[in-house]
Formats: structure tokens, C-alpha cells, sequence
């Protein structure tokens, strides 16, 4: 019996449930919920362009994210809101590409940036889907979201 609080066989409620760990007001997340998300294996790529321009990668296990990021949320509302998911499977495997708008609350009319993430998901013996691998990379001069149509 699932006691999650979302469906783990439905990629789009583990996508949903990944969004909703991370967005609120400033203060903690539920890390507990993210290790039901993540696969214990799972690596989070936040990605950038550094001064002179050349790319930049962080990769990061599920301790080294919350570490990451715990500072922020403490003092810092943050909600990443899904403006457009194109979702592909083969097997056990699935992709994910999720555009999302950042903002200080979930009813700003513009966000503070806007991105992609590119998610990776495997599923598991029991039909469960976990996500293995995300990376993103944000808007900016020259970069724009493409059409999900």
C-alpha cells in the first residue's frame, strides 16, 4: 500500500512531488521526501556560466543538494513552478524534459529566472519510478526555452 504522498508509478506525480519538495516559504523542506523521489544513488547537476563565459557543472549526491541549498531555503521563499514537461519512455527508462519559472512566491507574475530540467528516471522492480539523474541550466542572453509543442 502506497503511503506516499504522491504516486510513485505515475512519472508526472514524482516530477509534481520533486517541485513541491523543493518550492515554499523560507524554512525547511522535507529531505525525508526526497530520498522517496531520488533514487539513493541519484546525482542533481546545477550548471552555469562562469565570468569569462566557459561552463560550469556542480554535481551533487542527495546529502551534498540539501547542503547546498538548506542555507537559501532558511532564509529565502522559493518556489519553482512547471510551465511545460515532455515526457519520453523506452523500458525501464524515461525522460523528462521540464521547463520551470523560479519565483519568491507562486503567485509572481515574473519570475526571477526560468530554466530546463533535464530529468532522468528508472523504474524499479515494483513499477515505482525514481529519478536517477537531473541537470539544468537557466535562461539567459542568447539561451531561451524552446517550444514543448
Amino acid at each position: 500500500m502506497n503511503t506516499l504522498p504522491f504516486d510513485p508509478t505515475d512519472i508526472g506525480a514524482v516530477v509534481d512531488a520533486m517541485y513541491a519538495m523543493i518550492s515554499g516559504p523560507a524554512g525547511p523542506r522535507d529531505w525525508a521526501l526526497q530520498a522517496e523521489i531520488f533514487h539513493p544513488d541519484a546525482r542533481q547537476m546545477r550548471t552555469w556560466l562562469s565570468e569569462d563565459l566557459r561552463p560550469q557543472i556542480r554535481i551533487m549526491g542527495q546529502a551534498d543538494y540539501q547542503a547546498d541549498v538548506q542555507s537559501f531555503f532558511d532564509v529565502n521563499a522559493f518556489y519553482e513552478v512547471e510551465i511545460a514537461r515532455k515526457i519520453d519512455i523506452f523500458g525501464a527508462m524515461a525522460h523528462v524534459w521540464s521547463a520551470y519559472e523560479a519565483k519568491t512566491s507562486p503567485d509572481d507574475d515574473t519570475p526571477e529566472r526560468r530554466g530546463i530540467n533535464s530529468i532522468q528516471l528508472f523504474r524499479e522492480a515494483d513499477g515505482r519510478w525514481r529519478i536517477i539523474s537531473m541537470i539544468w541550466d537557466n535562461e539567459r542572453q542568447g539561451l531561451t526555452l524552446p517550444s514543448f509543442e
